[in-house]
């Protein structure tokens, strides 16, 4: 009977853990909008540069619009946060201009719930490098999955692949390892005190 006690303080605990705060929509808000004007920029004065090169090789660092997905669960640590970033940095992008027009906001949600999935099959209890790494590389999927077929669908095999591969793979490098490096910085400038990243 003593381990009563002990399972219901330890499910009380979980539902604290999983519990979102106001700081926490605050944050993770605060950081959607930020990358929402990241895309705008990047969009309006990277991407285009790219464009001469072609499919797939353009998609090399496509990463950049997945690190919402990425940055705000490792920063938050909550269920919901790598939608909830992604969804909104794709709104701000559609306000200020994506060429993409409201395709953003499904782009949005694909690539929000693949990262989602890979942080939930952790239990939201692992935040390492690897974990954010494959998160990443699932937002990626994500990505693919929606730009394949609506995209790019009759362009060759090959090319479709290519893409979906470049796609995954910035993703898990850039918004993955990159997303990491990112939330590691910010923990060390002591702006992450209130947070779960700083332990």
């Amino acid at each position: 009977m003593s381990t009563i006690p002990a399972f219901k303080s330890s499910l009380a605990a979980s539902a604290e853990s999983t519990r979102w705060r106001t700081v926490d929509i605050v944050v993770v808000a605060a950081i959607a909008v930020a990358f929402g004007v990241v895309f705008w920029f990047w969009n309006a004065f990277v991407w285009v540069w790219l464009r001469p090169l072609g499919e797939p090789w353009e998609y090399v660092i496509s990463g950049v619009w997945v690190m919402p997905a990425v940055v705000a669960p490792l920063i938050v640590r909550k269920p919901g946060a790598a939608l909830f970033a992604e969804m909104v940095a794709a709104v701000v992008s559609v306000i200020l201009g994506s060429q993409w027009g409201l395709d953003t906001l499904l782009s949005g949600f694909v690539q929000g719930a693949g990262a989602e999935l890979l942080f939930g099959f952790t239990m939201y209890r692992s935040f390492g490098p690897i974990v954010a790494l494959l998160a990443g590389a699932g937002a990626g999927i994500g990505e693919a999955l929606h730009d394949i077929p609506v995209w790019f669908p009759t362009a060759t095999r090959e090319v479709q692949i290519g893409i979906a591969s470049l796609e995954m793979l910035s993703a898990a490098v850039v918004a993955g390892i990159g997303g990491w490096l990112l939330v590691r910085a910010l923990r060390r400038t002591g702006v992450l005190q209130t947070f779960p990243a700083a332990e």
